[in-house]
């Protein structure tokens, strides 16, 4: 079983809907978020090194379970953990946590595909990059 993660976010205005929580749209940016701050701290390897070597990643799938609400002045605790790597592709497990009560606010998984820069085509994930997120 891999690491599970987390970090924090700060709901803030613009997340908000009409129905004064925050719009479902917004927990993937939440998930992205994490994500980015996590490779940076956990993976020791940043976006900016996948840049370097040529590669991005895109979301090719995205499911979520949302449980209950996030209001303006909570925080979101997002937990995330690898849970496979296939090919051109690893799968993202996350939960979301309102901080001030521990409860599950949201669940789900996204399915994120390595693809060369210069391509646009989905590249194999090489040994050594599943080394460093296999932890």
């Amino acid at each position: 079983m891999n690491t599970i993660f987390s970090s924090e976010i700060k709901v803030r205005p613009d997340d908000i809907d009409m129905n004064n929580h925050v719009h479902n749209s917004k927990y993937f940016d939440y998930v992205q978020a994490a994500r980015f701050e996590q490779m940076i701290n956990n993976y020791k390897m940043p976006m900016e090194e996948f840049l370097e070597m040529g590669y991005n990643w895109v979301t090719s799938a995205a499911y979520i379970e949302w449980k209950r609400e996030l209001k303006l002045g909570e925080t979101a605790i997002v937990k995330s953990q690898m849970g496979s790597i296939n090919g051109a592709q690893c799968k993202v497990n996350f939960w979301i946590e309102k901080k001030e009560t521990g409860k599950l606010v949201a669940k789900g998984n996204m399915t994120y595909t390595m693809i060369s820069i210069k391509s646009g085509r989905p590249v194999r994930i090489t040994n050594d990059i599943i080394e460093r997120y296999s932890i």
